[in-house]
């Protein structure tokens, strides 16, 4: 299916819902969304009884042993020289970017609190996607701006609002 962008310009809008395919990628989306909430509670609270950077060496490195293992189990057919043909270069960064992001939700959490820290990132990451959908930044295929979804970060923003809303 084809659109016209916000500058007349034409994209393809990709459909995608194939039953179990789609309902799989509900459900997965659902539990990482519990374990990065529960991950961000454990990290917060390992941090109080020793440091911030402590943690998230700890977190990346037991990460890394759990990635390592899994791909010794599940992909070991699979080369990490496949890496370096990646293009563009920056698209490795993801390991930097998820030390970034264990440091910042540690520290959110022991600031907001979990509920709180939980729904900002969200909001955060919805709306960063979106820009990254509709600008077709980063290599991902565009995707035509709708008011609709824009409606939607709205409407979520100002269930962050009545959430915070005291008494």
């Amino acid at each position: 299916m084809y659109k016209k962008d916000l500058y007349g310009k034409t994209i393809r809008k990709k459909i995608v819902f194939h039953g179990g395919f789609y309902m799989f990628g509900l459900i997965i989306a659902l539990i990482s969304g519990a374990l990065m909430s529960i991950q961000g509670v454990f990290n917060t609270e390992v941090t109080k009884q020793s440091s911030t950077w402590t943690t998230s060496t700890f977190v990346q490195a037991t990460g890394f042993l759990a990635c390592l293992l899994i791909w010794l189990i599940a992909e070991r057919d699979q080369s990490f020289t496949m890496l370096l043909k990646v293009s563009p270069r920056y698209l490795l960064l993801g390991g930097v970017i998820g030390a970034a992001i264990t440091f910042t939700v540690i520290k959110s959490v022991a600031s907001l609190g979990p509920a709180q820290s939980a729904m900002l990132i969200v909001a955060s990451q919805s709306v960063v996607s979106y820009l990254i959908e509709v600008f077709g930044l980063f290599g991902v295929e565009k995707t035509a701006f709708a008011w609709v979804k824009l409606l939607g970060v709205v409407l979520f923003v100002t269930g962050l609002i009545i959430f915070k809303w005291k008494s």
